[in-house]
């Protein structure tokens, strides 16, 4: 009695040049695979969910592809590779648009449009610094260096940015509201030291050592900057104010997530839970920092119109008092505009990480 021909289960992913599938089968010898016609043809006899079997499958691709599958057996599957014809991304793996049944996304070695761009620009960029490096030594001395750098960088911002967190949240569970007011005077010396720093993140952007785009960096460095130096650190009366500890408290909650999130990513990890919170903490934080920062603005407002700091008289014939106050006013719609952009950009980050498993994989 001849073994029955079934289907076995196939899984798969995809980069912008290649297909990559998984053919759950094991113990296959001499299979038959083949693509005609941009069909993928195979065949073969192993031990699969039915027992041992022949097992065969046909796949007519989206688009065109190479008609030489590249293929590999292991003890337990058969790994097939692909070569597009046009580097470019996939809707899909097959023309017919219902999944057939015995068809799966392959998790393991999923990657989302963005996330396999910049696996592609990171090869390109290896390629280049081969060329550029070979007779200066190893590229992977230079990717090391570089990773180590960016590790080191994070670190530190993590754990200033910690020392910040802790301080702060240790002294109002012993003081309560009384911690409020001198928040300024216990923290602002590490705070000082963490905002300066992260000029070089907005450098690191800008120069291509990270991929980050620069203008949501150079809004948060800018807006926590002039909150920090001009609206808390130049006037003593503002200082004493409790706006100061939830304006720190928020910049500080949103930044432990970040930077241990960074510093994984240096050293190719991925903790899902920290991923998780590196996406979704700042949904709540951004705002309410925004709020906190306006609040401190318009608290300030009386102030600089009080003191006249920063104020000046425009030259003769005009002789018109500009008040800092109305520059002040002018940067709390900015203020918001910047928080719409960031949160614009944070958004389509967070969609682009986890908005792919809840669609439809073909």
């Amino acid at each position: 009695m001849e073994n029955q021909v079934l289907t076995p289960h196939v899984y798969w992913a995809q980069r912008h040049r290649e297909l990559y599938l998984r053919v759950e089968l094991s113990d296959v010898q001499n299979p038959a695979i083949s693509i005609t016609e941009n069909v993928l043809h195979f065949k073969a006899q192993g031990h699969g969910a039915k027992g041992d079997n022949v097992y065969e499958f046909h796949l007519e691709f989206l688009d065109l592809v190479k008609p030489e599958p590249v293929y590999k057996l292991t003890q337990r599957q058969v790994n097939i590779t692909v070569q597009k014809k046009v580097s470019q991304w996939w809707d899909r793996l097959t023309k017919q648009e219902k999944r057939p049944l015995f068809l799966a996304p392959d998790f393991d070695r999923w990657l989302d449009e963005s996330d396999a761009e910049m696996e592609l620009r990171a090869k390109e960029e290896e390629r280049l610094n081969k060329l550029r490096l070979e007779s200066q030594g190893s590229p992977e001395t230079l990717t090391s260096l570089k990773k180590g750098y960016l590790f080191m960088y994070n670190l530190v911002q993590f754990l200033g940015f910690s020392w910040i967190f802790v301080n702060m949240t240790v002294r109002f569970f012993i003081l309560g509201k009384e911690s409020f007011y001198d928040t300024f005077h216990t923290v602002a010396d590490m705070m000082y030291f963490c905002q300066m720093l992260s000029v070089v993140e907005t450098i690191n952007a800008t120069i291509g050592v990270t991929k980050s785009p620069v203008i949501p960096s150079l809004i948060q460095l800018l807006g926590r900057n002039f909150i920090l130096f001009i609206i808390f650190g130049t006037m003593e009366e503002m200082q004493n104010k409790a706006v100061v500890f939830f304006v720190f408290y928020m910049w500080s909650t949103a930044e432990i997530f970040r930077y241990p999130f960074y510093m994984l990513t240096c050293i190719d990890m991925d903790w899902k839970v920290l991923t998780w919170l590196r996406y979704t903490v700042w949904i709540p934080i951004y705002p309410l920092g925004c709020l906190a920062e306006a609040v401190a603005v318009i608290q300030s407002i009386p102030v600089f119109n009080e003191t006249g700091r920063f104020s000046f008289t425009l030259p003769y014939p005009v002789k018109i008092k500009v008040r800092f106050s109305f520059f002040l006013q002018i940067y709390l719609i900015i203020l918001f505009l910047g928080l719409y952009i960031n949160f614009r950009h944070l958004y389509k980050q967070r969609r682009r990480r986890f908005g792919q498993k809840k669609k439809k994989m073909h």
